[in-house]
């Protein structure tokens, strides 16, 4: 399966999930708004995905491909499987032993997250009596066996895309989002208050995770691999394993433990968790379409051209994959960058989000839209790591990345607002993308070749006008708007397909992209 499939594959199923994920965010503005409710369950969410990132996708995927496919390759299928279950038991027990401790400390390590939230009961605000610290407690109690689940999701999922079934694996996680939405769609009827719909919403995400456990290893029935499990031992494949990913889990930790900060701080002024949180859906959006796409894709097609001696074909894997994305991502970035409050407002403007909450969303979108291909960049440029065991490197750049996260965010959030805490994300993606870049290129393990330091500058020219082109519209288009969300979405499509016209027709004028070239190029890898 070529790199350009393998990416369209998970691109399209991401964009599905993202979509549907848009959806459930816009009908929990409608609902929840951005008031001390949604403040309390986006700080509950944050908790197990927060795990979830450090143990399952991030430490895991970056340690068990590789060492998967290399077990494949030396000792066959069944020896692979047996590491497997070796992985599955050690993590399986780790991840329960974590998620009783929360359980039981809830009330306290809820600190970590949302130590800014208010902790008198406001009846005010509709939330029976809790007030948002405590509501935040019993949410995240109810969230947290979400964690269990995605960590054993991520283990066969990195099974299967190992072996190139893509597919299952990628579509797993709209299950959340279709739990989630139903709950949404049902609220009217119902008549739950803003309390009871974060309940049922919390419960969904956990019931989510069954789900989709019962997708991926379903997908790998179907493949032919059946992994069990077993008691937990300390072989020599989960030593290897532990040293590969110890440092996988630093560096997501480091992440995380920034990101925590983050929002901690964010919960000290109300309404800017779920201000940041909004801004957030929509930039990621884009992200999870090509950026996580393309880094799924790519760790395995790198780790079988190094594995086979073939260093051309890993750099012009790296190469095209760099031209691809950045092909897509630089006018997304530009069109969030010079219309947030209109794609804001066509949104989530209704209801309970009103129009200072589109506002202040709206600021934080264009600060993370200013990062948008650094974290692109950052998803394909750490697979030429992982590829070659090397998770250590990586896990140094994400501790210096999020040092400057860190710093940047508690001095721009008091001089500036909230949204400096999204300018110091972008700040620390390009700072991370500049060391990951300079650290291949040192070592000859990547060198951009002339077809994409030919192109990059005209994608960037391409979608600058573009962008010029965009604003102007969405100007225009801004007073059209109607607070209702079936006419709002034919003037927002309306206008993002003028721009990707416009985009694509001056990318091809001026030779910015070729797309034959391209794929062939693809196909070739």
């Amino acid at each position: 399966m070529t790199l350009l499939r393998s990416t369209a594959i998970i691109g399209f199923f991401t964009l599905l999930s993202r979509v549907l994920g848009m959806a459930r965010d816009i009908l929990i503005a409608r609902f929840l708004g951005a008031g001390p409710v949604a403040d309390a369950l986006f700080t509950a969410f944050r908790l197990p995905n927060l795990f979830r990132r450090i143990f399952a996708e991030g430490a895991f995927n970056a340690a068990f491909v590789p060492l998967y496919a290399r077990r494949i390759e030396e000792d066959g299928q069944e020896a692979a499987n047996g590491l497997a279950r070796e992985a599955l038991s050690v993590l399986l027990l780790a991840v329960i032993i974590l998620v009783v401790i929360f359980e039981l400390t809830m009330p306290i390590a809820m600190n970590l997250l949302g130590a800014g939230l208010e902790r008198t009961a406001n009846e005010a605000v509709g939330i029976g009596g809790y007030s948002p610290y405590s509501l935040a407690v019993l949410y995240a109690q109810i969230t947290m066996p979400y964690l269990i689940f995605m960590s054993v999701a991520a283990l066969f999922s990195g099974i299967l895309n190992t072996k190139q079934y893509f597919a299952v694996a990628a579509a797993a996680p709209i299950a959340l989002n279709i739990a989630l939405v139903s709950v949404l769609l049902s609220t009217p009827a119902a008549g739950w208050s803003a309390r009871q719909v974060g309940l049922y919403l919390c419960a969904a995400m956990s019931i989510s995770g069954a789900v989709q456990v019962a997708m991926v290893v379903w997908g790998c029935r179907r493949a032919g691999i059946a992994v069990g499990l077993q008691r937990p031992r300390m072989t020599p494949g989960v030593r290897r394993l532990l040293v590969l990913g110890v440092p996988g889990a630093i560096a997501a930790g480091i992440t995380q433990i920034n990101l925590m900060v983050s929002h901690n701080i964010a919960t000290t002024q109300e309404s800017a968790a779920s201000w940041l949180n909004y801004a957030d859906r929509l930039y990621q959006l884009p992200l999870g379409m090509i950026g996580i796409a393309m880094g799924v894709a790519l760790l395995p097609t790198l780790t079988r051209n190094l594995r086979s001696g073939d260093m051309t074909g890993a750099m012009s894997a790296m190469n095209r994959a760099i031209e691809l994305s950045m092909a897509l991502t630089l006018p997304a970035a530009f069109a969030l960058a010079t219309m947030p409050e209109f794609l804001v407002s066509g949104l989530f403007q209704s209801g309970a989000f009103d129009a200072e909450d589109t506002r202040q969303t709206a600021m934080a979108l264009q600060m993370f839209a200013l990062g948008l291909p650094g974290f692109v960049l950052i998803k394909i440029l750490t697979p030429a790591f992982f590829s070659r065991e090397n998770t250590k490197t990586p896990m140094i750049y994400a501790g210096i990345s999020a040092l400057v996260n860190m710093i940047f965010g508690a001095a721009l959030f008091f001089t500036i607002g909230f949204y400096g805490l999204a300018l110091a994300t972008t700040i620390a993606a390009w700072v991370n993308v500049a060391l990951l870049y300079y650290s291949l290129r040192k070592s000859g393990d990547y060198v951009p070749d002339t077809q994409l330091l030919s192109r990059l500058p005209r994608m960037f020219i391409a979608s600058a006008v573009m962008g010029a082109a965009v604003w102007a519209i969405a100007g225009r288009a801004m007073p059209m708007l109607t607070e209702r969300f079936s006419v709002d979405i034919f003037i927002l499509l309306a206008v993002s397909l003028a721009g990707i016209l416009i985009y694509a027709i001056i990318a091809t004028m001026i030779r910015a992209v070729s797309p034959r070239a391209m794929i062939a190029s693809l196909k070739r890898g």
